[in-house]
């Protein structure tokens, strides 16, 4: 049997399991997968995170140095943030240049981070307009099992939280921690035949009409959402997926506390 109708087989199956409310998983629609997050795996890092959630699997590493800052935020640190998809990964991940969907993830990422002043940039000037402190986030997807947007998210942040600004060995101080003042978390929600569905595995990310990403910070604001995919959602939809994204933010934040 050819793959085209292999995959035309299971598409229509997971088209029937969602028109009675069910998923190939056995999860809610509202459910997410297991998570687990580790802290400090990366020796050489300032600060580095593992998360798995179900079948996905990413690593994130931060880097910070002195540098120049930017013209227009001469007193703010910068952050800079790089996603990379290894071809080990997926199929459908090949070497070379970032692409697309690379480029997507990381600035869904950094976007969320930056909006939500998570991180007190201030803090991190050395000399006004001459010097403050790069912070260089990198993510390396290990297995893509689906939903690499929470999970590229939940990895920097967990990586940063972790954080000493090595002030000492560029001669600059004394080594501080860095001022995370707020966790952002980014919910994904997908749109298949008119059913809304949390934390799409990566057949239901195919055959999704489009994509929805809310991240919210810890007072239940939203700092960023990123829409994608060639269908719609309704404003009621919409409000819906917010509100899920917020409630399950709250949950996923408790994770932090255990690490």
């Amino acid at each position: 049997m050819s793959e085209e109708v292999m995959n035309e087989l299971k598409r229509d199956y997971l088209y029937s399991l969602i028109l009675k409310n069910q998923r190939a998983d056995g999860r809610d629609f509202e459910e997410s997968r297991d998570i687990v997050i580790k802290t400090n795996i990366i020796e050489k890092a300032e600060g580095s995170a593992s998360v798995k959630l179900g079948d996905t699997y990413l690593v994130a590493g931060i880097k910070i140095q002195p540098g120049t800052p930017f013209p227009d935020t001469p007193d703010k640190g910068v952050i800079i943030t790089n996603l990379e998809l290894i071809p080990m990964a997926s199929p459908n991940f090949e070497s070379g240049p970032p692409g697309e969907n690379a480029v997507e993830l990381a600035r869904v990422v950094d976007r969320g981070i930056r909006e939500s002043h998570s991180i007190d940039l201030k803090e991190l000037c050395i000399v006004p307009g001459e010097s403050v402190w790069l912070i260089f986030i990198d993510i390396h997807v290990i297995d893509d099992g689906g939903n690499l947007m929470d999970a590229a998210c939940l990895a920097a942040i967990a990586a940063l939280l972790g954080v000493t600004v090595p002030a000492k060995k560029y001669g600059i101080g004394e080594d501080f921690k860095l001022p995370v003042r707020d966790i952002p978390i980014a919910v994904t929600a997908v749109e298949i035949d008119g059913s809304i569905v949390v934390d799409p595995s990566i057949d239901e990310g195919r055959i999704a009409g489009a994509k929805l990403t809310v991240t919210s910070n810890i007072d239940g604001s939203i700092s960023a959402m990123q829409k994608s995919g060639v269908g719609f959602f309704t404003p009621e939809q919409i409000n819906y997926v917010a509100d899920v994204a917020i409630k399950r933010s709250e949950e996923l934040r408790e994770k932090f506390l255990e690490l």
